[in-house]
């Protein structure tokens, strides 16, 4: 019997994986990358970079260094690396990120703290890009309209 829903365990990258919520604890330090399908909260502390096809939760207090690739974030700790969000990103008033953001769409409450770039809308951006060929791709959008 599976451990959590009484159902047999699912192989692993079933779509029911998607539901799947991983929590950090307070007091709680992990070396080393996270990577999900699922929903991860993190009240603790992270080195390493996190993955996850779902939602990223950082709650107050919370410490992640490395970078955050993830479909949504709320962030309510604090981030030394770049955030990459496909879609919305949300700094809450606590927020402290000492790095790049790239989304689609930012909610900043009023008090969050953001030391970087910041790139949105919906067209996919390369990881690793200089300056020079970022203002190439925005010339180009420009003319193109």
């Amino acid at each position: 019997m599976g451990m959590f829903n009484g159902k047999e365990d699912k192989k692993i990258g079933a779509p029911e994986s998607i539901s799947i919520s991983n929590m950090i604890g307070k007091g709680t330090l992990i070396t080393g990358d996270i990577e999900t399908a699922g929903n991860l909260r993190i009240d603790g502390k992270l080195k390493g970079s996190i993955h996850s096809k779902a939602k990223v939760a950082l709650g107050n207090g919370s410490l992640v260094d490395g970078n955050i690739y993830a479909q949504n974030a709320d962030i309510e700790g604090e981030v030394t690396g770049v955030v990459e969000i496909a879609d919305t990103l949300v700094l809450k008033s606590t927020a402290v990120v000492k790095g790049d953001i790239i989304t689609n769409k930012l909610v900043v409450e009023a008090g969050a703290k953001f030391n970087g770039t910041c790139r949105m809308g919906e067209q996919p951006m390369p990881r690793e890009q200089s300056k020079a060929d970022h203002i190439k791709v925005e010339s180009k959008k420009a003319t193109a309209a």
